[in-house]
């Protein structure tokens, strides 16, 4: 990993379809399932899941932008969730579970506004993009069993019917950039 490691927040949905994807990238060195965007400090599961604290479940991203940009990391989350479902994802639903990009620099927050018009112009979603961009503010890890909740868990019903064919279609595509 480069010195220069970058830090990617996001929020597309469940937490646990997101981890094992961006894990699996040769670029990636942590990616931890947590909350952000809320006004509670260190909530608790519960207490986002019953919307009350206007966090998203989000997965930070620890990448080497020598290998891959953040440009591409956006463009791949695009491909991850649908961005045009306002707090929905599957069955998933509540603000929790919204669209969100929380950049961490000027930089980070044009290169989501560009990757987002792109996506638009792409023509690939038929709804507009409902995506928010926000300003990163703070992130609060979650419960230890939520971490490496797919890895641990791969065997349960929501992993085999929701997460192993979202990982089956992502090995595919991304084949060139996944982890030996």
């Amino acid at each position: 990993m480069s010195a220069n490691a970058e830090l990617a927040t996001l929020g597309g949905g469940c937490f646990w379809c997101m981890e094992p994807l961006f894990a699996a990238l040769k670029a990636v060195s942590k990616v931890e399932s947590g909350y952000s965007g809320g006004k509670i400090k260190n909530s608790a599961y519960r207490e986002v899941c019953a919307g009350t604290t206007g966090h998203a479940e989000v997965v930070q991203v620890t990448f080497d932008p020598d290998v891959i940009s953040y440009q591409e990391l956006l463009e791949i989350f695009f491909t991850l969730h649908d961005p045009t479902t306002l707090n929905r994802q599957g069955n998933d639903a509540g603000t929790q579970y919204r669209s969100v990009i929380f950049y961490h620099s000027p930089a980070q927050k044009e290169t989501a506004e560009c990757v987002i018009k792109e996506v638009t112009a792409s023509g690939d979603w038929l709804a507009p993009i409902v995506t928010e961009v926000t300003p990163f503010s703070a992130f609060y890890r979650a419960e230890d069993y939520h971490q490496d909740y797919y890895a641990r868990n791969g065997n349960q019903p929501y992993c085999q019917l929701v997460i192993s064919p979202k990982l089956k279609k992502f090995r595919e595509r991304y084949k060139a950039k996944l982890n030996a």
